[in-house]
């Protein structure tokens, strides 16, 4: 699967606007965990904290359901954020070798700062990133915070509704997969391949029931730490934005109270 281009985040940037109502986002990241069995002589590598064998699918989706990025086979003892950064997407984020657009002003607001362009995770299996945001904290929120938590949750559900459809069309997922993690491997990346191609060939005929079988990655008892200054900054310029008149929705209101 290729790295994408500049012209590709961006295309994915307009597709989160229009589809999530979320500005500036490159794309919802996720792992999920693939049923496999024991491998002979592998020890508690691949058992996880859900008490099964499985490797792990990090993956980066747009808001058409479509894979960006995969990075598949990771232990599935590995339930913590250490599983993207050592992913080459994470990496590269990190090491800010990704060909990302700069940053640009969010839509409306002319006389604000340019914010750069990030992808959305969720609040346990990723750290904060100036190009990478994850919810605040549940406690103490205010209603800014919880606004900027509803409005993420909804551009990230895009990568949990990837992962659900991509279950749903191949079954192969439902079990574990009977073979050792180097083919699992191999077959998981073929299906995610696969997936993009069937959609986007069949668009909005391609069976899109949302059903999530396989188990997150996040762990509670993992929790993503080593936020920047620089990336509390960032969350709290798009929670401001979000909570203004210049990016508010009226319907954001109503799932608060």
């Amino acid at each position: 699967m290729p790295e994408p281009t500049k012209e590709v985040w961006i295309q994915t940037a307009e597709g989160f606007y229009n589809n999530a109502n979320f500005p500036n986002c490159l794309g919802a990241v996720d792992g999920k965990h693939i049923r496999i069995i024991n491998p002979a002589k592998s020890g508690s590598d691949y058992f996880n904290y859900k008490h099964f064998f499985s490797i792990i699918l990090m993956a980066l989706v747009d808001s058409n359901y479509c894979f960006l990025s995969i990075d598949v086979g990771a232990y599935g003892r590995e339930g913590d954020p250490n599983v993207f950064k050592k992913s080459p997407l994470g990496k590269k984020l990190y090491d800010r070798q990704l060909d990302i657009p700069l940053p640009k002003k969010l839509p409306n607001d002319d006389d604000g700062v340019e914010q750069p362009f990030v992808i959305v995770g969720d609040l346990h299996s990723f750290a904060l990133h100036e190009n990478l945001l994850k919810p605040y904290p549940r406690k103490n929120l205010d209603l800014k915070k919880k606004i900027f938590n509803i409005r993420l949750t909804r551009a990230r559900r895009y990568v949990e509704c990837t992962f659900g459809i991509l279950a749903n069309k191949w079954r192969v997922f439902h079990t574990p997969i009977l073979v050792e993690p180097e083919f699992a491997t191999l077959i998981v990346k073929a299906a995610c391949v696969i997936h993009n191609f069937v959609r986007r060939r069949d668009g909005v005929e391609y069976e899109d029931t949302v059903h999530c079988p396989f188990e997150s990655i996040s762990s509670e008892t993992n929790l993503a730490r080593g936020s920047t200054i620089s990336a509390r900054d960032v969350r709290d310029y798009f929670a401001t934005y979000f909570d203004s008149p210049k990016g508010k929705l009226d319907w954001q209101y109503n799932v608060v109270h």
